[in-house]
């Protein structure tokens, strides 16, 4: 990207925002233009293409209200049921390990070949503040983003289904700025088995260590993996360089063959990489290894939030960049601030990618801690009449046959910029814990784990990794926390001291909301506990998710488990278990 093409980009982030009103009315009369005819509309709309016809009879959907539409296309109906313009594909929502069993079906979106387009458009807006505050990635050296695609899934329509960020690699716009902007080969990418491929990408970003300027993922867990892994397999990745020749532990040809054109002898380098990894101290390694690197980049809010600690240590004072927010459903708001800590970081919704409608949040905070929202007795509030400070669901329209479709997302509004707003993100509406008739948000956990962890500075621990679960397996049920810790660098740990893991217990059952601990009281929800896992638990817990088709690249660790599989991987490696004392009330 030119200086001249960032420039013109930030302007067009400027008309974009300043003219938020006006551009959402035209996209959404140019979406009801074009599809008011296909049959899912048409039994709302009637033909007709008015914006307060939209709002007053297209319902609020769910996946499940458009599955039957869906499933028909993918079962070789035409696309027309949905949209007009044709489908090429589908794209795969998430798989998560946090709900269901292993056969659980995936969510199917249909793409059209504007969707690309719209990425590149994205992608260069995104870019555009980092490039900006930090440095042109574009004309300074490489990324070493690592990057994991999926095998795509042959639907009975003929059409091909696959992820978002697969879709993306196979792009033609990607693919020409791959060898030039990437430490990456394409083999590497598309390397069917994770560890291989992460290993292989691990081993061309340190072969190119002086020309990279930023490491990153989509998300800051795959970036914290990533650095784990090369805790573990550093010895085996400098032999590799100092060799010139690649571990026979990688079997994929592909990567082979993508190895043998790059690879050559080169015991310096081989030994500089050793000296950093062989310190005690892993402190500032990212820096250490990639000197020229400017930041680090990868999605930090939300359930992301708790992997920032660990990669600030990792770091070395790099900044750690959250830039886009986007889903499946949309690509909607990217991070005009850049540098801001990632506990500030608010997006700004660009007007153009869909149209944003936003379901009010009832915030009960005070009485029993659950957001609320009721679609049947609350208005939609347009992109720019929200109002700040207030929290609202997403609810977007897209040009892929979404109409006023549930994104599930809670999201807080921190301001504006020109006259589109900021959002910060705030919990995924559909994650909670609950026993009874209480509600425990991700938020609510979120805050109570970080209260109870500030218990185990004192003993040379950190908590590195936490998820959870509502055993009901017998009356009254409870909650149950699992957690991984770590000893602190350069720290003597005493044992882990029952006496303050029982405190944890206490003080996250202290920090939860007032209908949790009346419940408490009444028996209704029993003592909750903590159940210690030793190290690489959550490791092997991804390991799983990644074998049931979930993307590396695209993996949330769940805040909570409902999947019997993945809370059989948890519970195999408990090492402690601990039970709160008392009521907190």
């Amino acid at each position: 990207m030119a200086m001249n093409g960032y420039e013109d980009r930030l302007k067009i982030i400027e008309d974009l925002t300043t003219n938020a009103g006006q551009i959402q009315d035209e996209l959404l009369r140019e979406i009801l233009s074009r599809n008011a005819g296909t049959e899912y509309l048409s039994g709302f709309l009637h033909g007709h293409t008015d914006k307060q016809l939209f709002k007053k009879n297209v319902p609020i959907v769910t996946y499940e209200d458009l599955k039957p539409y869906i499933d028909r296309i993918v079962n070789g109906e035409t696309s027309d049921i949905l949209l007009a313009e044709p489908i090429i594909g589908f794209i795969i929502c998430l798989i998560k390990c946090s709900s269901g069993t292993s056969g659980r079906q995936p969510k199917l979106m249909p793409v059209t070949a504007q969707v690309a387009k719209k990425w590149e458009l994205f992608r260069g807006l995104y870019e555009s503040p980092v490039i900006k505050h930090i440095v042109d990635i574009n004309q300074a050296g490489k990324r070493m983003e690592l990057m994991f695609a999926r095998p795509e899934i042959e639907t009975p329509s003929g059409l091909m289904a696959t992820s978002v960020t697969t879709s993306i690699f196979k792009g033609s716009g990607f693919r020409a700025s791959l060898p030039k902007l990437y430490t990456s080969p394409r083999e590497t990418i598309f390397c069917p088995d994770p560890n291989q491929s992460l290993y292989c990408q691990l081993l061309f970003g340190l072969i190119q260590r002086e020309e990279v300027v930023m490491i990153g993922s989509f998300f800051a867990s795959t970036v914290l993996r990533a650095i784990k892994f090369l805790e573990n397999h550093w010895q085996e990745l400098c032999y590799d360089i100092k060799t010139g020749r690649l571990s026979h532990q990688i079997t994929d040809s592909r990567c082979r063959n993508a190895a043998s054109l790059v690879m050559k002898t080169n015991p310096e380098q081989a030994d500089l990489i050793e000296n950093i990894c062989n310190c005690k101290s892993r402190d500032g390694i990212i820096r250490k290894l990639w000197p020229k690197a400017r930041y680090i980049a990868g999605i930090c809010t939300g359930v992301m939030g708790q992997y920032t600690a660990e990669l600030e240590f990792y770091s070395g004072g790099l900044p750690l960049v959250s830039s886009l927010y986007a889903s499946s459903e949309a690509f909607c708001g990217i991070n005009i601030e850049p540098l801001c800590k990632p506990s500030d970081v608010s997006y700004t919704f660009l007007p153009n990618m869909a149209y944003f409608e936003f379901l009010p949040v009832k915030n009960e905070r005070d009485e029993s801690f659950e957001m609320k929202s009721n679609d049947e007795d609350t208005e939609l509030v347009d992109l720019v009449n929200v109002k700040p400070d207030q929290c609202y669901e997403l609810v977007v329209t897209n040009s892929t046959g979404l109409y006023r479709y549930k994104v599930r997302d809670v999201l807080m509004v921190s301001g504006f910029h020109n006259n589109a707003p900021q959002f910060q993100f705030v919990e995924r509406k559909s994650v909670v814990l609950s026993v009874d008739m209480e509600k425990t948000s991700e938020t609510d956990l979120f805050k109570a784990v970080t209260e109870a962890k500030a218990l185990l500075d004192p003993l040379g621990f950190i908590l590195t990794e936490y998820t959870s679960y509502a055993d009901t397996s017998s009356v009254p049920g409870h909650y149950v926390l699992f957690w991984e810790l770590k000893e602190k660098e350069g720290k003597h740990c005493k044992e882990l001291d029952p006496k303050i893991m029982v405190e944890c217990c206490f003080r996250m059952e202290e920090s939860l909301h007032y209908t949790y601990k009346i419940y408490r009281k009444r028996n209704i929800i029993a003592a909750l506990e903590i159940r210690v896992v030793k190290q690489g638990s959550f490791e092997a817990l991804m390991d799983y998710c990644v074998s049931k088709g979930t993307s590396l690249s695209q993996y949330k660790k769940p805040s909570c488990i409902k999947s019997e599989e993945a809370l059989k991987i948890l519970d195999s490696r408990v090492i402690g278990r601990y039970f709160s004392p008392k009521s907190p009330l």
